[in-house]
Formats: C-alpha cells, structure tokens, sequence
C-alpha cells in the first residue's frame, strides 16, 4: 500500500511540474505519434567548443567549412544547449536523459574511475539497441570503467560501454590530460606487453618517477596549473602511470584513429544490412591541445584554433564517408559539444595571448565551469538531406533530449524509471512547421558547487550558492568572482548577463526560484506516463 502510495505521489509531482512549466513541445509523448523510422544516427559531440568557435555561428578569426556545410545541408540551433559545462556530466545526461546532478559521483572523472553508469541502465545506446541497431561509441569516454575497485588496466575492463547498450567501443579512456595515455577496445586495453604491465594511480610510484615539476626542462608543452604529473609525448598530465608503453598512443594521432575506425564500423554495419548508431566523441578542443602534424600552426589562433581546425576536418571526413557509401540522405547527423569553452586550462598554449578579437563563446558570458550561457550553449546542428529542410532554428533543445527523440524516432518506449529529464523534442529537431521545444532548462556546472542556471523562455534565473562564478568572461584566465547567490536575466535583451533584473521583477524572480527548487527536489521533469 504505502509502495502504491508513493508511486501515486511521484506520479502527481511529475505531472504538476509539466503543468508549472507550460511546457510547450513537450507534452506527454503518447499525444503525438511519429511513426518508426530506421535512419543510421551520428552524433559528433565536440570538447570545450564554444558557440563562437565556428564560422556558422559567426566566428571571424577561424573558418570551418565542413561543419558550416553540415548547417548549410541541415538545421542550426542559435538556442542549442547541452546539459553542464563540464564534460562527464553533460556526457552522462547525455546517454542516459537525466541530469548529471541527480547522480552521484557524475563530476569530472579522475583516471581510476569506476564505471559511472550502472550495466544494465537504459540510454540512448541501448534504445537504439533494441530497435535493431549497431551501436558504438569511438572517441573520448571519461565515464569510468570497471566495478567499484575501478578499472583494472591488465585485465578485463568491465562494466563499461558494452554495458550500457553499446556494441563496440574504441575509446580514450578518461580525457587526455589524464592518464593512461591508452586506449580501450571494448573490454580490453590494445597490445598491452605482459611483460610491461600498465599501472595507473594517483600517488607518485617511485621517488624518482619524473613528473612535469622534476622534469619541467623536457616538456614540450609547459603547464601552467595543476597538470604537472606523468610526462607522456614531452607533455605532463594530471595523475600517475607507469608501463603499458606498447600500447601508448601519440596525442598527434587521436583524430586520424577516431575517423579510421569510424570508416570500419560504418563499414561494418552496412555490411550486415543493420542500420546503425555512432556516437563520435572528439576530443578538439580539450587540452593538452596536439594534434596532427597536418593542423599544426595552421590557424591563426595557436594550438587550440588547429584543434578546431582538425574537428571540422573530422566533421568533414565522417560526412565524406557516408556520401561515399550512400547513406548520406538516411542518415541523422547531429552536432553539438559537451560543454563550453576555456582558453587557459592547465597549459601554457598561447590560447589567451593569441585569442586576438575572437569570442570563443560568441555573444555570451562564461564558458566551461560556468553556468552562464557561454557554459552551455554551443554550437548545435542537425542535419539529414531531404528529411530537415535547411535553415535557422531558435527553439531551445538540449543534449539530454537526443534520448527521448531519437526513442521516439525509432517507435521505443521509455520505461518511467529511466530518462527522468530526457523530453522528445524531435519535431523540433527535425524542424518541423510549428514544432516547439523546451519551455525550460536546468543548466549545472561539475556538480558540486550548488550552481545552477535555469531557464524559462526569456528569462535566466542563476544560482550560485557559494556566492561566487567562475570563468565571468572567458577570455581572460579563470577567476572566482563574487556574484549573489541568485540573479534573473532577461536573454532577449542581455544575452551576455550583464544586468542583474531581480530587484527590478522580484515576481519572475520568485516564481523562478520555486520552480528550480521543485524541479531538483522531484528528482525527474519527465511526468510519469505514457510514452512514444
């Protein structure tokens, strides 16, 4: 009784949410029907790129073709989001339609992290994987590996993707400015040497074991902050590892593997007749920024602008590759990036001294860490020739919906349990006449810090519960800056939140902050109901 009682309650916060929030696009997905539609599924999801950072969206300092084409042929999103500015939270969302703050232990993974999401937990992977297709993820993971002693580096790496509903995975394994500099094909560490076992820790091994402070003399990249461990490829990295150097990669290789097996599973996949769904995580433009000889100082914006410069000819290559195969008219790319951007973060790359007149985050403040616009709101596209008429869209749509649309593009239903913030906007997506998105958003930082930005239509609520934002304005090195614990922005008027409206509509503000407050208490936004 008191179970059914409880269910009956959820049920009824669910659905006086959806009620508080108007939430126009949203509604129950039982009420609309989009039939099921079998299209292959990419999504490129970029690191630290800011909605500023690409020529589609205005920049003047760089230029990237393949991803302006991607939304010269698709739809581009000037109210894309995705879900925190920081990456394992937003990448958790992301797979699995819930915001990362719900989730403990969803900050920015360390290198011995143990598996994130639990096996057997439903995500997008795994809705696509019940409808037939092939899945894989290639590229950066950073969600953990292994049980809870975490991953064990010689042996089987497991729980991980396969877990979750991919059936491959070629992956770096945390982000490259941690350690291991390896990588993980599905359970397995490639050509590792018994004799040369890999150890990852996060105490120094040895008295000697060189690190960026002992050895600052050989780096090929000095760091400016915190990234001064490990020494891999002349750059230090942040934790400690020794062994596995069979199996270590050059940073200067990354993009070319990730495309090669992208190219192979592709391939696979059309071999078998299934379609298919790939998830390509770059890792342009996070830090330590190397990348290939081809890229280098080909910008005019240091090592982070030929990072840029080698993700759209990532973008190009994957695009290239299904019109070489036929399947670029049935295929759903979508591209967006897991966080906003930062210039100096840990290295001392030349990102701020070179930076000249171009706004990373465009119009808007903050960047990565922030819950400002510029932590959040990035670059977001989907394209799919003769399915989305190209043009502009200013609907609001956000990572953390893919699950619950490409479901609903698919005709699969999600349980109640799962996706608890995941709403099909696909419609929106698609661009159809008329189609809405969200009517509100919860934006996070890493997690931890009681940040919060919430948006609903024009207005901006921020919370900072420690009285303090980082990352004001991107441009410059990352500092704390007082702010008050809450601020109410009006976007149509003050994209780059700068003047603070609270005390001028105390009402909007209120009803705001009761409505954040209630939303991160009910632990779902999604009603409990029916769904696709």
């Amino acid at each position: 009784m008191e179970k059914k009682k409880a269910a009956s309650q959820f049920r009824h916060v669910g659905w006086l949410l959806m009620m508080a929030f108007n939430v126009a696009g949203v509604t129950p997905a039982a009420a609309r029907n989009h039939g099921s539609e079998e299209p292959n599924v990419v999504v490129i999801m970029a690191d630290d790129l800011g909605y500023g950072d690409v020529s589609c969206n205005g920049a003047k300092s760089i230029t990237t073709p393949a991803i302006d084409a991607l939304a010269a042929r698709g739809l581009r999103f000037t109210n894309g989001y995705c879900s925190a500015s920081t990456c394992t939270p937003t990448r958790y969302s992301f797979l699995t339609g819930t915001y990362a703050f719900r989730h403990k232990g969803t900050g920015i993974a360390p290198p011995n992290s143990p598996a994130i999401i639990p096996p057997g937990t439903t995500t997008l992977a795994s809705l696509l994987h019940e409808a037939g297709y092939a899945t894989a993820v290639i590229g950066k993971w950073h969600l953990g590996l292994g049980g809870a002693a975490g991953p064990d580096w010689n042996g089987d790496l497991q729980p991980g993707p396969l877990e979750i509903g991919f059936d491959r995975c070629f992956l770096l394994p945390t982000t490259n400015d941690r350690v291991p500099q390896v990588f993980v094909r599905d359970h397995h560490v490639p050509d590792l040497d018994p004799a040369d076992p890999l150890w990852v820790g996060d105490a120094k091994p040895a008295p000697d074991h060189p690190t960026g402070i002992t050895a600052r003399d050989t780096l090929t990249m000095d760091w400016s902050d915190g990234h001064n461990q490990t020494i891999h490829n002349g750059i230090s990295r942040i934790g400690f590892y020794t062994g596995g150097h069979a199996a270590r990669f050059r940073d200067e290789d990354l993009a070319d593997t990730w495309v090669e097996e992208s190219k192979a599973f592709i391939a696979a996949s059309q071999a078998a007749g299934r379609p298919f769904f790939l998830f390509f995580a770059a890792h342009e433009c996070h830090v330590p920024r190397v990348v290939s000889e081809r890229f280098q100082g080909k910008s005019a914006l240091g090592p982070r602008g030929d990072a840029i410069l080698e993700l759209d000819w990532c973008v190009g290559e994957v695009m290239q590759t299904l019109a070489d195969a036929g399947l670029a008219d049935n295929t759903l790319i979508v591209f967006c990036s897991d966080n906003g951007p930062v210039l100096n973060d840990g290295y001392r790359d030349d990102a701020i001294e070179k930076n000249g007149s171009h706004r990373a985050a465009g119009p808007f403040s903050g960047g990565k860490y922030s819950v400002f616009e510029g932590g959040t709101r990035t670059p977001f596209i989907t394209c799919w020739p003769g399915r989305i008429a190209p043009g502009t869209s200013t609907e609001v749509v956000c990572t953390i919906d893919l699950a619950a649309s490409l479901a609903a593009l698919v005709g699969r239903l999600l349980p109640d349990d799962a996706c608890l913030d995941s709403f099909d906007l696909l419609p929106a997506l698609l661009g159809e006449p008329g189609a809405k998105g969200r009517s509100h958003l919860i934006q996070q930082d890493n997690g931890a810090s009681g940040s919060y930005g919430f948006r609903e239509g024009r207005w901006k609520l921020v919370r900072h519960d420690k009285g303090v934002a980082r990352n004001r304005v991107v441009e410059r090195p990352l500092a704390n800056t007082k702010v008050p614990r809450y601020q109410l922005f009006d976007l149509d008027q003050d994209p780059g939140e700068e003047r603070d409206l609270r005390a001028e509509h105390p009402a909007v503000a209120a009803g705001m902050i009761e409505r954040l407050e209630t939303a991160i208490a009910a632990g779902r936004t999604r009603p409990v109901g029916p769904t696709p």
